[in-house]
């Protein structure tokens, strides 16, 4: 009788599929943008937000595709949005900005780490 050979479902390090973190951030740019567009569509935000809300819906919509593209338009969504959280939180002393601060700068960090490169090029 010969040995039973043992299915492994680990993936390599090569495999270019999606990274559970990359999915949490393109959810996280998803609820931004439906946050933005509920605020528009209750006019508590101006029009204008709804082409930020576009960008994040683009974003994430490349980033679930693995393009470059949409790696770089969702790095720089959240570097925009740490930007603007930091802007809120000492310009108008919003103190609930931190979280979003927080987050993205998680997301930001993220990103930038050499697995995730790998899996957009």
């Amino acid at each position: 009788m010969k040995p039973i050979e043992k299915i492994t479902l680990a993936k390599s390090p090569n495999d270019k599929g999606l990274l559970p973190g990359m999915a949490v951030i393109c959810m996280w740019m998803l609820a931004l943008c439906g946050l933005g567009l509920v605020g528009v569509m209750t006019h508590n935000l101006p029009p204008v937000v709804m082409i930020i809300c576009v960008f994040f819906a683009v974003a994430a919509n490349g980033l679930l595709r693995l393009r470059r593209w949409g790696w770089a338009l969702t790095l720089a969504a959240a570097f925009l949005s740490v930007c603007y959280g930091t802007f809120m939180l000492v310009r108008f002393h919003q103190g609930p900005m931190i979280v979003m601060v927080v987050v993205n700068l998680i997301f930001f960090l993220y990103l930038i780490r050499p697995e995730v490169l790998q899996r957009v090029k």
